[in-house]
């Protein structure tokens, strides 16, 4: 057993929630961002704006043709799974193999690509670190066993991940619709904890496929996390905790709430509340890419991505054009109320003794 241990020591292979569940998601978020979310945001850009270099079709491959943007989406699989593998401190010969695991388990995984391709490329990654350098023809043999492993169980796993997961997003979409009270409240809390927490709420979105009307509750969630703590901590952080946490990530609060968990309740409260306005008053719907719906104001990715939809919609008839309510629901949800309610539940807090001066200072 001691052998094993130091084996797998010497190798870097950390068997644990911390390594698996926050660094491997988070990463994989980035590299879904770098591909698929910036390859959405360049072909919005070129289609609303009229680019030509943005909206023109620059390469055809098997008669499928691809903007700038569109080669970009196609490149999400091996980007997440690249991303994975630095997160898991892979050796360059391993990373390298994981654009071909990336490909396959995104591809045969379909629309719940993204959790094959994070489960898949997490066994690939530890398998190829295990053998790399044991032989004197490593670089036949990693390669071989890290593209071997992920391209079989690509074939055995990621169909029925894919399905199970939009399974899941499915049933998560279908009872907000049917609850959009109760699961816009469930949804938008739960998301926008994700997103403070040290994991990729943007990464479970994509994994589970969540559009519509839920994306548009854990958009909600999102936001409300992100400008409540950037408004309430305004005092203590300035304009650069504003910027850093309003359009970046709350989660630059987390060593905060570690040491005071009460500074979370005002944000908490606040995404409670603007869940179910999201569903219930304003019908806002995430029609843009799943990975969307996780990333609030960052970067107004998820506003993006919500304006996105609405052209998509537009473009097939599903909606007419998009109207001042439109408009005004979206910035009241992603703005105007988070940077409202918070700070007043926020107040309430310090007047009872639960916070004080400092308690959101960011280091």
């Amino acid at each position: 057993m001691e052998k094993v241990k130091d084996f797998l020591k010497k190798k870097d292979i950390v068997i644990s929630l911390r390594r698996y569940g926050i660094d491997a998601l988070g990463a994989m978020a980035q590299g879904l961002f770098c591909s698929l979310l910036i390859g959405t945001i360049l072909n919005t850009l070129g289609t609303q704006f009229h680019i030509p270099f943005l909206s023109a079709v620059v390469a055809s491959v098997g008669g499928t043709e691809y903007t700038v943007g569109g080669l970009a989406g196609a490149m999400s699989g091996p980007a997440m799974a690249v991303a994975i593998g630095y997160a898991l401190h892979c050796p360059p010969l391993v990373l390298f193999s994981l654009i071909t695991v990336g490909f396959s388990s995104n591809a045969l995984g379909g629309a719940g690509g993204p959790l094959a391709v994070l489960f898949i490329a997490i066994i690939a990654s530890e398998c190829g670190k295990a053998v790399s350098k044991e032989t004197k023809i490593d670089i036949l043999v990693t390669p071989l066993v890290t593209i071997g492993v992920g391209v079989a169980l690509s074939a055995w796993w990621a169909p029925a991940l894919g399905a199970a997961a939009m399974k899941l997003g499915s049933l998560i979409m279908w009872a907000t619709s049917l609850q959009p009270f109760l699961m816009g409240i469930l949804v938008s809390v739960i998301v926008g904890i994700a997103l403070t927490l040290p994991i990729s709420s943007a990464a479970i979105c994509a994994a589970l496929g969540l559009t519509g009307i839920a994306g548009g509750a854990a958009l909600a969630g999102c936001c409300a996390q992100m400008v409540g703590f950037a408004v309430i901590s305004f005092r203590e952080n300035r304009w650069g905790g504003l910027i850093s946490q309003g359009i970046g990530t709350s989660m630059l609060q987390m060593p905060n709430i570690v040491k005071n968990p009460r500074i979370w309740i005002a944000p908490i409260v606040t995404s409670a509340i603007t869940g179910p306005l999201a569903t219930c008053l304003f019908h806002l719907e995430m029609n843009g890419t799943p990975v969307s719906s996780g990333m609030g104001t960052c970067g107004l990715v998820g506003q993006i991505g919500v304006y996105t939809g609405w052209m998509s919609d537009i473009a097939a008839g599903a909606k007419s054009g998009v109207t001042a309510f439109d408009w005004i629901g979206l910035l009241l949800i992603s703005f105007v109320l988070p940077a409202v309610i918070c700070p007043l539940v926020h107040l309430i807090l310090i007047k009872i003794g639960w916070i004080k001066e400092g308690d959101l200072k960011l280091s």
